[in-house]
Order: structure tokens, then sequence, then C-alpha cells
């Protein structure tokens, strides 16, 4: 007997500050203004997506003392921008990326409550660590905290704005709001923290929201990254491309799981990913090239290899070969607030196999570095794109995707329109949302009914 098909889940990044992302194209519009998120934002809905996702910059990046090209337009604030985006949408979820490294539990925990509240139960928080004293020197604490300190303070900040969370817990206090006289019960979002990050005793001033908690994303690929998704995330962001090796990272998280006694479909793993579409399959290959081109200009080739090199190398061709001479292994970078410095660990190794690789191919700066990085996940037709992505889904290797379109806004309606209704006729997709909170389109369980403390106005309604 088979399995039942698995549903698929898809959400939408705005491209914003996006490597992916072409600029020269005619059709882009504006990064900033709010035009450009209601527009991706319905569309996004239009197509009944699970959530869509803003990810976050606390500081400009800089390369060479120079702020980086895709940082000019600025990065507005997640807050702001989700807040705004509940009153132009009914059911798509809000997800925003917001640091635990120079935040307080009180202030997010506060503001996504809030957020919830107004969305009617569509907030999520990817919760993310920064890893650098460059982006520090925005805040008094600076780039305090080692890096072997980051998780730890990750996993306490979450724990405690869980905390803060259910502290308007209890059917007494919503028995007590019924009549109206909650606010004489002292026990009404009270908290008391102490732990090796955050001392913390008070009273909590937003009620218990839709959701109770927002839902949890997280997106680290480290070992430790792997466990804190494991026992504390709702989601996992995935950038694994291949259906080899995403069936290796989802076997590998969907199997830490029992060990904090949560089953497998209490995690999501959900991959970014790229597109191109075409009438035919040799069409959209061919416009795939000539994105990839459109994304990667020569001067982006080379601060692109920058980050590996560590040294300006603004004087070379990209159209040329790669430099003979070895990256400097200094610790100061010459790329400074971006994570691409992280990606590579060996920058000698990485080198050599670049040198290795462009001498057997013939390939410039410029076609190496397109070859190497921003090659779209899924290239085809409608129909090609549609059964790949199931595929994909039915072999394990994801539970969904989060589509980054390389147009801002308008990317992402021709996937909206082409290939959503394939992936519908096939049964693996939503026609109509069936739930009002994002936990409902991701199928996952209210956090009291996981304690099996049921709410009353849960249970009433």
């Amino acid at each position: 007997m088979s399995k039942p098909l698995k549903q698929i889940h898809l959400a939408a990044h705005f491209p914003g500050v996006n490597n992916t992302t072409v600029w020269s194209d005619p059709k882009a519009g504006s990064h900033i203004e709010f035009s450009s998120f209601a527009h991706f934002a319905r569309t996004a809905e239009r197509a009944k997506f699970d959530f869509l996702f803003l990810a976050e910059g606390l500081r400009l990046r800089e390369q060479g003392g120079k702020i980086y090209d895709l940082d000019v337009v600025g990065r507005p604030d997640t807050f702001t921008v989700l807040a705004a985006l509940a009153a132009v949408t009914e059911h798509l979820g809000l997800t925003g990326t917001i640091n635990s490294t120079f935040n307080e539990p009180y202030e997010v925990a506060r503001q996504f409550a809030s957020l919830d509240h107004l969305s009617g139960g569509r907030s999520a928080w990817n919760v993310v660590t920064s890893w650098d004293a460059f982006t520090g020197e925005n805040f008094r604490r600076g780039g305090f905290l080692p890096q072997e300190e980051r998780y730890s303070r990750a996993k306490e900040f979450l724990a405690t704005a869980n905390e803060l969370f259910d502290s308007w817990h209890g059917d007494e206090i919503l028995a007590d709001q019924v009549t109206g006289t909650f606010l004489r019960d002292a026990k009404a979002g009270a908290f008391v923290h102490t732990g090796q990050h955050f001392d913390i005793q008070g009273q909590f001033n937003v009620p218990r929201s839709p959701q109770g908690r927002p839902v949890i994303f997280q997106a680290g690929d480290s070992d430790e990254g792997r466990e804190f998704a494991a026992s504390d995330a709702d989601a996992i962001f995935s950038r694994y491309a291949t259906l080899k090796e995403g069936q290796a990272f989802y076997a590998d998280v969907k199997n830490r799981l029992a060990k904090y006694g949560r089953r497998p479909d209490q995690l999501l793993i959900l991959p970014a990913a790229t597109f191109v579409l075409g009438d035919t399959d040799a069409e959209a290959e061919e416009r795939a090239r000539e994105v990839r081109r459109r994304q990667v200009s020569g001067a982006t080739a080379l601060k692109h290899l920058e980050f590996v090199w560590n040294r300006d190398l603004s004087s070379y061709d990209p159209d040329g070969p790669l430099p003979d001479i070895d990256p400097d292994l200094a610790d100061h970078h010459i790329s400074r607030g971006r994570a691409q410095v992280r990606m590579y660990r060996d920058p000698l190794a990485t080198a050599r196999e670049w040198r290795e690789r462009a001498a057997a191919n013939n390939w410039s700066i410029r076609d190496l570095v397109i070859e190497t990085g921003n090659r779209q996940n899924f290239v085809g037709s409608p129909e090609t794109v549609a059964r790949t992505i199931n595929d994909f889904v039915q072999a394990d290797a994801s539970d969904g995707f989060i589509l980054v379109p390389h147009i801002t806004p308008g990317g992402l309606d021709v996937f909206a329109d082409k290939v959503v209704p394939l992936l519908q006729e096939q049964g693996v997709f939503r026609t109509e949302y069936e739930g009002r909170t994002l936990r409902d389109h991701l199928g996952l369980a209210h956090p009291d009914d996981v304690r099996g403390d049921v709410r009353s106005e849960r249970v009433a309604s």
C-alpha cells in the first residue's frame, strides 16, 4: 500500500538586499516603498502560500570601507513592515528575522505577541544570532559575545521569551478576563527568570495571543544550529539544493527530534529556492543563463572573489584569470557584515579548488562566480518545475520551499499563475486556506494543545 502524498508548503522570501536580485531589469521596483511589499504579499496570498519571509540586517555591509552595492537602498525595520502587511492581508503568515544577540527577550516577546494579535495569529519569528563585532558596533554591548556563547544566549533568549508568552496562561486568568476582573489577578503576566544571560522579573503586558506563541524558525546549518532547531524550532531553513544533499539534511535533522520528545512532523524543513520559468525547458535554461549573467556583473564578481582572497582585487580583469596570489589570512576582513566570510573557513583550500576548476573549464573570474554561486534551483517549464518540486517533497528532501524570485516585487507573479495551479491539480497543494493562523497553515499544533492543557476559549471555539 503506497503512502499518501505529502502536502507541499510554499512560502515567499521578499528579495530585498539579496545577491539573487537583478537590479537592472526594467521590471524591478523599489525595495523600500510599501507598495512593493504589499504587491509581493498579496501575490503570495493569492497563491495560498503559507507565509511571507523578511530577512533582517542590523548594519549596512561594507567592502573595502565602502557600503556594499546591494545595501545602498537601506534596510527597513522588520516589525514595522510586517505590522503594515497584516492590514492588507487576511491569511498569509508574517515571518520576520529578529536577532537574539542585540535585543532583549521582553522587548521581542512584546513585539511578536502584539503582531500576533494584530494579524489574528499569523506571526513567526526566525531566531538568529549575530556573529560579528562589526554589527555590534551599532549597539551598546558591541561585539562582546564570544562565538561559543551565541547559541547558549539564543536558547536562553527563546526560553525566556516563551516564559513571557506563557505568563498569561491559565483557565483562571481567562475566566477573570471574561468577567472583566482579570487585572486584579496578580498572576496575569507575572514572570521571573534568572539565568546565565538574563535576570529579569515583572509582569508581561500583552495577553495571550491567538497562536499562544509565534511560530519559531531557525536557519543555522552547524551541528549546534541543527540541535537548536530539533529542540526548539517549528521549522528550519535549509540551503541544500540537490535531492541527495536535501535528503541527507532532512534525515539528519528529523532524526534528532526523538531525543527531545518530538515527532518528525513537529519540525518542517524548508529550503530557500530560486526559479526561472519558460514556455519550454530549453527556453527556461537560456533565460536562466541570462539571469545569472545579469546577477553577476564584472564588479560584483570581483567583490565576491574578495570574500575569499580578503584582498582588494579591483585591479584585476573580471573577464581574465583568477589571481595567482594566495588569500590574505589576516583577522581583518575586507568584507564586513557579510555572512559569506564565514562560508569559506579554509580560504587557501577554496582558492586552490577554484583555480583548478577555472583552469579545467577555461573560466574567467566572472564565469567562476556565476558557476559556483547563483545557480537557480528550479529551471524549466511550469510543468517541469511543478513536477520537480513535488518530487523533492515526496522523496523527503524537504517539506516545501521558500521561493526567492529575482525581480522585486513582481517576480513571484508568474509562479503563482503558472506553477501553483499545476500543484493544486496534483492534489499536493491547497486550493483554499482551511485555517486562520499560521500554525493552521503549517499543520502545527497550538502550544497549549502540545502540553495537553487546552485553553477554555479554544475548546469553546
